[in-house]
């Protein structure tokens, strides 16, 4: 991976900052690392690689809050639009963690909100994080939370957690970004099971409106397909079996599918 992604041209921080994509439209694909392998090695030169003080594969944590009654996984899983996910995302390596608050609308549409969470070491979680007004800084996220979450932050608890690495491209044209998730693993502090993704990755297209799009062509030629894929969703399916999953079973199947073809 290092050795194709060390080919792309680079792009910083302050130049990504000026990607304003203001009609966005995302869509995700899974396949195998195999197979981003080939993608990647088509999309080089068409796209460049965001680079933050040399590192081009950035390693990512988070955690996930749900009620006590699992709410916020049924309501996605029941497919309700207007649903929403809170978690704790943290930057590995640049050390920036965010409390973020993310509402998906009736059009479709992804808003995210969020806020420094102070503190956080993603290297040594706490897994016992309660959103009480036991001090000024948890007094300042209930009020974020309040005004930003459909749910009393009271009752939540951290039911997942993740890690995985994360290749961000961007075209030439500066109209889309293009995330590249892997070596996904999930941890459930409900259940104590795991899961490990390893030999998947989890592709998301960003784009303004409908512009045209360099890597579709790509995917296309490599027959990979649009799949709905949720972390939070997907990891707790995975690791929960208590949990209602009709409504996953097509996409638990294809990671199954995929996986037993990343282990030939």
């Amino acid at each position: 991976m290092d050795k194709i992604i060390s080919t792309y041209q680079p792009i910083g921080l302050d130049e990504m900052s000026g990607i304003k994509l203001m009609n966005r439209t995302d869509t995700k694909f899974v396949t195998t690392v195999d197979r981003l392998m080939l993608l990647l090695e088509l999309a080089q030169n068409d796209y460049r690689v965001q680079d933050v003080d040399g590192i081009r594969i950035a390693e990512y944590y988070t955690a996930y809050f749900d009620t006590p009654d699992n709410n916020m996984y049924i309501v996605h899983q029941n497919g309700h639009a207007g649903r929403q996910k809170l978690r704790i995302r943290s930057y590995v390596d640049s050390g920036l963690n965010f409390l973020e608050v993310k509402t998906k609308n009736n059009h479709g549409r992804t808003k995210k909100k969020r806020v420094d969470m102070v503190g956080f070491d993603p290297k040594h979680p706490d897994h016992g994080i309660r959103f009480l007004r036991q001090d000024e800084q948890y007094r300042s996220y209930d009020m974020f939370l309040r005004k930003h979450l459909r749910y009393d932050p009271t009752v939540l608890t951290e039911h997942l957690e993740n890690h995985f690495h994360r290749i961000t491209l961007v075209n030439k044209a500066k109209t889309e970004r293009l995330t590249i998730d892997f070596d996904l693993c999930f941890h459930n502090m409900v259940t104590g099971k795991d899961a490990d993704l390893t030999g998947l990755a989890i592709i998301e297209l960003k784009r303004d409106g409908l512009q045209p799009s360099p890597i579709l062509g790509m995917l296309r030629n490599l027959r990979i397909k649009p799949s709905g894929f949720s972390k939070y969703c997907m990891g707790s399916a995975l690791t929960n079996p208590s949990l209602k999953r009709n409504n996953f079973k097509e996409r638990l199947h294809m990671i199954e599918r995929l996986l037993s073809r990343a282990q030939c």
